[in-house]
């Protein structure tokens, strides 16, 4: 691992001009140490989603499964840099709750650990993380108050000086409604930092709600304040849509309405995935659903959140099984924008599975992994990297889980154990071979949002921009934090810099390629991080 450079701009290489080939996946189920299945009734039919996130501090990515009406597992990573992947189960009640539907990590309380919200059929539990890998329940600490709705979607975000977070909860069907479950739609909830810190004020009602499945926090017209953004399911509201709230740092949020540019769009609204796909500077939104997947993109610039879909001519529908033998639609749930091969070009990854027994969606329905082409358009690779299964999938990670700069794969399954992929390049099982070239980078900064929610990172490789925004929320009941993964192709180099919260930007930093970095607002260089060597 090479130490941090510092040389002139003459050095950077060109990107490369056409995308890789897809990856290849070992399947390291059998001997991953994961042995989890998520279960139950119609509660459960959706969710089943995990958290991934460093919860010892040793730089390697641990899981936090939701299992429905089966105990939710942490496991911590074990494997080894490059070698197979292997997880710990740690036993503990605090983390062993039933009636998990989905979790979300982030740190909270700005103390170096994270914490985890972890979503349920009933009373949600926010965990605060000790180190370690332990947790204790924050409820009564935080003035947090878990309700006992069904609760689906989460996100987050710091306001401008906020010492803590704004989080927001969405609900799904209202299980006590009479009618239920066909129209009967829970608010959603919002909460601020109290005036004081140290935990949250009242929370405030978000309504209509419209049986949320997926909430973000995302600044799409980059004016410094995220707004929030629901997608949800038309199976049970009656007269809604999906919906984009102003949440102001003082007074209620409100709805942006046709007036303000919103279009009105009704999907089987599931999850949210978050890239600039057009490479405008600004977010788009990746919507999956039943049959139905949309790319969502700005079409009168940032003046307006006016809408226009270019999932089709993108080749990002992914609306029917391309194996299997069924015609009928799909049902697509987590989403992940990850570049998979390192070639610099964003891929995307898509769980799917039938809701349960549906019978007009396709029964036999495996994952997509669409791969990204310099003309942006995606093809469709997931028998060429050997991750084409059956299983009702739910949620998943996309994370190095053995730190050498190949993403890998976890997929959270309905009924059938969870399966792990080891991502191995070129090569196989037993002789993985890397492609491509790639940077790991890691921000921090002083005081609270400790890991920088809401900046964005762009990442210079010869003539082209590498841009992300740096969220909490989004997917389908899964979350992620750790290392921001850039897949660099031919270039040995890059140059980063941030734009970090409240608008400052922070110098150009040179690195070399294939290296993990941290990058510390107020600092003109990076720190290099080394892997552990077990």
């Amino acid at each position: 691992m090479r130490g941090l450079l510092t040389f002139g701009l003459s050095c950077l290489l060109a990107a490369p001009a056409a995308a890789l080939e897809a990856p290849h996946y070992a399947d390291d189920t059998a001997g991953s140490g994961i042995h989890h299945v998520y279960d139950g009734g119609w509660e459960y039919f959706v969710g089943g989603g995990l958290a991934t996130l460093d919860c010892d501090s040793d730089g390697r990515p641990d899981l936090y499964m939701a299992g429905g009406t089966n105990p939710a597992t942490l496991y911590r990573n074990t494997s080894t840099v490059g070698g197979p992947l292997t997880f710990q189960a740690l036993a503990d009640p605090v983390t062993d709750l039933t009636d998990v539907i989905g979790a979300y990590p982030l740190d909270v309380d700005n103390d170096g650990h994270q914490d985890l919200m972890v979503l349920r059929v009933g009373e949600n539990h926010l965990l605060r993380g000790r180190g370690g890998c332990t947790f204790e329940k924050a409820n009564d600490a935080w003035a947090f108050d878990g309700g006992t709705a069904w609760s689906t979607a989460f996100t987050a975000r710091w306001g401008d000086g906020d010492a803590w977070p704004t989080i927001a909860v969405g609900n799904y069907v209202d299980r006590n409604a009479p009618g239920a479950p066909f129209g009967t739609c829970h608010d959603n909830r919002l909460w601020h930092p109290a005036p004081a810190g140290g935990g949250f004020a009242q929370p405030q009602v978000l309504a209509p709600g419209y049986c949320s499945l997926s909430a973000l926090f995302s600044d799409w017209n980059r004016d410094g304040v995220p707004d929030l953004r629901l997608t949800n399911d038309r199976q049970y509201y009656r007269g809604g849509q999906e919906q984009l709230w102003r949440v102001p740092a003082n007074g209620p949020a409100t709805a942006f309405t046709r007036r303000d540019g919103w279009r009105k769009l009704t999907i089987w609204g599931m999850g949210i995935a978050s890239h600039d796909v057009n490479d405008d500077g600004y977010p788009d939104y990746f919507l999956t659903s039943m049959g139905d997947n949309k790319l969502r993109v700005l079409t009168k610039g940032a003046a307006r959140p006016s809408y226009g879909d270019e999932a089709g001519q993108r080749g990002m529908t992914a609306h029917r099984p391309y194996t299997g033998g069924s015609v009928q639609p799909s049902t697509a749930w987590h989403s992940e924008f990850v570049d998979v091969n390192n070639d610099g070009f964003m891929d995307l990854f898509i769980a799917k599975g039938n809701v349960e027994a549906m019978p007009d969606f396709a029964a036999d329905d495996p994952n997509n992994l669409l791969l990204g082409h310099p003309d942006g358009r995606f093809t469709e690779v997931a028998p060429q990297a050997g991750i084409v299964t059956f299983a009702k999938a739910r949620g998943a990670s996309l994370a190095d889980f053995n730190l050498d700069g190949l993403p890998d794969l976890v997929v959270v399954n309905r009924k059938v154990p969870a399966e792990v992929w080891r991502n191995v390049g070129r090569g196989t099982a037993q002789a993985p071979i890397p492609m491509g070239n790639w940077l790991h980078l890691k921000l921090r900064q002083d005081g609270a949002n400790r890991d920088a929610v809401g900046a964005w990172v762009e990442v210079r490789i010869g003539t082209r921009t590498l841009r992300h925004e740096v969220t909490v929320g989004g997917g389908h009941a899964s979350g992620r934090s750790g290392w921001l993964h850039f897949g660099t192709g031919v270039a040995e180099r890059a140059r980063v810099r941030v734009q970090w919260p409240g608008g400052e930007w922070g110098p150009w930093i040179r690195l070399y390629t294939n290296q993990f970095a941290l990058i510390t607002r107020g600092q003109e260089h990076a720190r290099v991080w080394l892997p552990p060597e077990d």
